[in-house]
């Protein structure tokens, strides 16, 4: 079965950059992002933070200059994208990153057409928007339980690939989330999402001679075949 194609944009004026890996990981638990942008108004100092994390993680800036009192170009811009991008036709749904209550109609008038909407925003996101979009992904709790985690390690190890920790769990991120709708998570969904993930993802960076070795070799993870399908699944404890 083909994955969903879902447009990532993002209201940088509402979410902060600490997110981002929040936002990367679990999109990729729903789909593959066609389209990635973030608006803002990139000449001020407050976006250095977003800044930084542009390139490396493959998304689109949009310049919105702020030179309206009291009014969100922002908004409007991000809005007006996403109404042309259903219209192409080339996605399956969308994911709006924002706390502000302006995307309420967004959501709703996307979901008029058939179209998937998540939500992903900070606890003060508004209950009229959260009940707008089929699901919403709460950022600050889910922070908050990262940094709860410990002898939490960097995303990277000391040679700048991703470090073994950090697959794992992503890995059991995506076997979670594939429970949670009754169906099973193969061995190559695993590795199309771990490179939709992190494009630089390379087996032989961790000396395997492949994906099945590599996953096999995670402590808290077991592989099953079922004929000629391997599976990937969460070891009772």
């Amino acid at each position: 079965m083909e994955e969903k194609r879902i447009a990532l944009l993002i209201d940088s004026d509402n979410v902060s950059a600490d997110y981002i890996d929040i936002i990367l990981d679990k999109i990729n638990e729903e789909g593959v992002t066609t389209y990635r942008r973030i608006y803002g108004d990139w000449t001020r100092p407050e976006a250095t933070k977003w800044k930084r994390v542009l390139l490396e993680n493959s998304i689109t800036p949009i310049q919105q200059y702020s030179n309206t009192t009291g009014k969100n170009s922002t908004d409007s811009s991000l809005i007006i994208d996403a109404m042309d991008i259903l219209y192409t036709g080339k996605v399956d749904g969308f994911c709006i990153v924002s706390s502000d209550s302006d995307f309420t109609r967004l959501a709703s008038r996307l979901r008029e057409e058939n179209m998937m909407v998540i939500g992903m925003g900070e606890d003060k996101t508004p209950n009229a928007l959260i009940a707008a979009y089929n699901k919403f992904i709460n950022l600050s709790a889910l922070k908050k339980e990262a940094e709860k985690e410990k002898g939490k390690t960097p995303e990277r190890d000391t040679r700048n690939i991703i470090s073994l920790r950090t697959i794992e769990r992503r890995v059991r991120g995506i076997i979670i989330a594939n429970n949670n709708k009754d169906k099973e998570t193969t061995l190559g969904e695993i590795g199309s999402k771990l490179q939709n993930r992190w494009a630089d993802f390379d087996i032989s960076n961790y000396h395997k001679s492949s994906l099945s070795d590599l996953i096999g070799g995670l402590k808290s993870l077991k592989l099953v075949k079922n004929g000629s399908v391997v599976t990937v699944e969460l070891k009772d404890k």
